[in-house]
């Protein structure tokens, strides 16, 4: 297969990024966009010279002039709406996290393997050289048995307006409203930081034990139609099937911090340090005769192709790429526990 043709299922804000990564790609056409706002969905084909447009999937599916497709559409819509794909045999990038729940993640990891299609998540910091190169070290044993790490997540969009007034904006307020689909921070960012450390760590998550937190952000906890039930933070203790504990932490009320991960590991044989900060991806290591003197280094990282391209790639090449739908679907079975976990007075839940 040589032009890869693609498809956009939801066109709102995160799809841009999806168009414009595959806009640079040679061999790949943006042949049609699927939304049942149907100003949104004009705009977005404009933008992007995309020369179709249907208001659903079942539309796109008749006419059916695509060979794969980017998911961008809200969490809750992932599994409804990957499903008949998977079954149409087309290929999906879906947006993280995989599923609202475990049981549909699992299912549609399910389905995805038994169709034979290329199927991944966008796990957005899979695209950070730092993240990527750390993984490679540890599996080659530079820093020998992990033993402890700590994550953290921090975005501070609830303490100051550099990104949009959250107050009056929708695309913010549903982000704080169970009803309106949201997951929390534990759903929105929760799942990221969760794959950037046990991705390095190189280990699944064997139980965990979780506290959310929702804090008083409006009189009566309402604005408009949206009750800000949802979490805002959360603190998580987690132990990996190799023998590894380790804490993260994220919060939305993380003032100074726009949008920053960091990772610290540590194991018999010395450390590292994984940071995203203001869009800088930094590796430091401390190892070798530095553990003697607590010296850290800063750590070459090589460039590293991002999530779209391997997806391009591997319905190229016919094999399948990482992360999948199964990793998405033991990421989702951590949060739904994690949830569970907090339900029960932080008790510890086995995976």
């Amino acid at each position: 297969m040589n032009d890869i043709r693609i498809l956009i299922l939801g066109t709102g804000g995160m799809a841009n990024a999806h168009a414009e990564a595959y806009a640079k790609m040679p061999g790949v056409t943006l042949v049609a966009g699927i939304d049942t706002n149907a100003d949104r969905l004009k705009a977005f084909q404009a933008k992007h010279k995309i020369p179709n447009g249907f208001a659903s999937l079942d539309d796109a599916l008749g006419w059916g002039e695509f060979d794969a497709v980017s998911n961008v559409t809200p969490d809750a819509a992932h599994h409804p709406t990957t499903m008949p794909l998977l079954a149409a045999g087309k290929h999906v990038l879906c947006e993280k996290p995989l599923a609202a729940n475990y049981a549909d993640a699992a299912e549609m990891a399910k389905a995805a393997k038994e169709a034979g299609v290329i199927n991944m998540v966008n796990l957005t910091y899979r695209n950070v050289p730092a993240l990527m190169h750390a993984a490679k070290l540890v599996s080659d044993g530079a820093i020998g048995e992990v033993r402890h790490f700590e994550a953290s997540y921090l975005q501070s969009w609830l303490t100051q307006p550099a990104w949009g007034d959250w107050k009056s904006g929708d695309m913010w307020l549903w982000r704080l409203s169970t009803k309106h689909g949201s997951m929390g921070v534990l759903g929105d960012i929760g799942v990221h930081i969760l794959d950037y450390a046990t991705h390095v760590a190189g280990a699944s998550t064997k139980s965990v034990s979780c506290r959310l937190t929702t804090f008083d952000k409006a009189p009566g906890g309402k604005i408009g139609d949206y009750v800000l039930d949802a979490n805002d933070s959360f603190n998580m203790h987690v132990s990996l099937d190799n023998g590894t504990v380790g804490v993260i932490h994220a919060s939305r009320m993380a003032t100074g911090h726009f949008n920053d991960l960091l990772l610290r590991i540590f194991g018999t044989k010395g450390g590292l340090e994984v940071r995203y900060e203001n869009n800088v991806s930094l590796l430091r290591g401390c190892l070798g005769d530095d553990m003697l003197t607590a010296n850290w280094k800063d750590i070459a990282t090589p460039e590293v192709k991002t999530n779209y391209e391997r997806f391009v790639d591997a319905i190229r090449a016919g094999k399948q790429e990482t992360p999948d739908f199964e990793r998405g679907a033991a990421l989702q079975k951590v949060l739904d526990l994690a949830v569970s976990s907090d339900r029960q007075d932080s008790r510890s839940l086995t995976v």
